[in-house]
């Protein structure tokens, strides 16, 4: 039976019998033995296997080339070069699948563009494997994060026809067929009326909250927004907890000990993968998580940051005024220049966020706050959601949204409501920050992005 390579790198004794398999990085070649370099995805490092010429298989060797996949049996013992502790000493070698001379992932750098092409290739190298593999990790700690905080998995529709955000930038599901060129009615259609990608699985998120109290929604989220930009993608994943009996202060509780949690996560269980993008990729990295692991984060309220900003002297830019989104260039200014950590903004303008956030008593702003971390910028974006009936029909009235397709959302708070909470962070943008990876088409498998949609 196969033995991962992790495993083996990782033994503790000598074994008399082992199988091991993988792709070939490297072949060397001597007059009576040859060395192979092989990975087999289970982690950063690779297996060193001495293979002396005349053995089963090894007739095969000149064809055993870079990204070529072998099956090896042998002895692991302990290995005479530097840098590994462990090497294999094979008995047989068996060549599986030849890659030709133009395999486009020869031993020498590669830029990312070039790599973005070959996205089906890509995760063979050091730096996608372990990018990959510690995206896998992330994932199961998300799920344990709210496991052990007893919130409850939900799955939301992909598809849907509300439109969460309120922006109109959906994708349209639909089997009309265009080509007709004829008139055609939503009534003609499959769902027999307008129906989307969704945008976020918040709304059928906090009716389940108002059920089962703690829950959250883990999955693909999707924008149609013409956006060519190293943050945006149009196909992406987000993590949405929503909190019955829960108001603005225990949803950036919550956000900032998520972001903490997962920070530590990649520090501590990551198996040596984060090495490679401290080495290549930005050599401050463990410091900037290790300071974010272990101080608290700024909160400050939307007027304050708009007030710091434009009493900074920086010349954005987009210029900073109150009642404007605030841009990725200031919330960067915010946390890596001003207070060097990361912020929590909180009580935003009421007219620049959508309807569902609750009022405040000045009924000017809302309980909206946004997480931004050093990097990257907003990472996390939630509200306590406004649970008073009347309120929320005002607010629907004034966003000009139908009552009579969201009747089932105002049935949440016609029936028992209660105060509660939510956020969505997005796992993409989590990446970048514990990876410092630059372009949000580096840490997702297959990016979607404007005129882009292959694989």
């Amino acid at each position: 039976m196969r033995t991962l390579i992790r495993d083996l790198l990782t033994a503790t004794a000598p074994a008399a019998e082992i199988e091991a398999a993988g792709w070939v990085r490297t072949r060397r070649d001597s007059k009576s033995f040859s060395f192979l370099e092989i990975n087999d995805g289970s982690c950063l490092g690779s297996l060193q296997v001495v293979i002396d010429h005349g053995i089963p298989g090894s007739d095969d060797l000149p064809r055993m080339t870079t990204g070529s996949s072998v099956q090896l049996v042998g002895r692991l013992v302990s290995s005479q070069g530097g840098g590994q502790s462990w090497e294999m000493q094979a008995s047989a070698v068996r060549l599986l699948g030849i890659a030709p001379e133009d395999y486009p992932l020869q031993k020498k750098g590669h830029s990312p563009e070039f790599l973005r092409s070959i996205a089906h290739l890509r995760p063979r190298t050091n730096l996608y494997g372990a990018m990959f593999r510690l995206r896998s990790r992330m994932s199961q700690a998300v799920h344990r994060f709210f496991a052990e905080r007893a919130f409850h998995y939900i799955h939301t529709p992909i598809i849907t026809a509300s439109d969460c955000e309120g922006a109109g930038e959906m994708f349209r599901v639909t089997t009309l067929d265009p080509s007709t060129g004829a008139k055609q009615k939503f009534e003609d259609d499959f769902f027999e009326k307008a129906a989307h990608l969704t945008v976020s699985g918040q709304l059928e998120g906090e009716a389940f909250a108002c059920a089962l109290g703690r829950i959250y929604t883990f999955g693909p989220t999707f924008r149609a927004e013409n956006s060519n930009t190293s943050r945006h993608a149009a196909e992406f994943w987000m993590i949405e907890p929503e909190m019955a009996f829960c108001d603005l202060e225990g949803d950036m509780d919550l956000a900032e000990e998520m972001l903490k949690y997962l920070v530590v996560e990649a520090l501590e269980k990551q198996e040596g993968d984060l090495a490679i993008f401290e080495k290549f990729v930005d050599k401050g990295l463990r410091e900037r998580l290790e300071f974010v692991a272990s101080n608290p984060f700024q909160r400050i309220e939307y007027a304050e940051a708009v007030d710091i900003l434009q009493n900074s002297g920086k010349a954005f830019e987009y210029p900073v005024e109150y009642g404007h989104n605030l841009q990725s260039e200031h919330e960067r200014w915010l946390t890596e220049e001003h207070f060097q950590r990361p912020v929590t903004v909180f009580n935003y303008p009421k007219e620049i966020k959508p309807f569902y956030m609750r009022l405040n008593d000045d009924e000017r702003t809302v309980t909206a706050m946004d997480l931004l971390v050093p990097g990257i910028g907003e990472i996390v974006g939630g509200s306590q959601r406004e649970e008073r009936l009347d309120m929320l029909l005002a607010n629907m009235e004034r966003h000009g949204l139908s009552t009579e397709e969201y009747g089932w959302y105002v049935d949440t708070r016609k029936f028992g409501s209660v105060p509660h909470a939510g956020f969505g962070m997005g796992f993409e943008r989590l990446l970048m920050f514990v990876t410092g990876m630059q372009n949000i088409r580096d840490v997702i498998p297959f990016a979607r992005t404007p005129g882009h949609c292959e694989f």
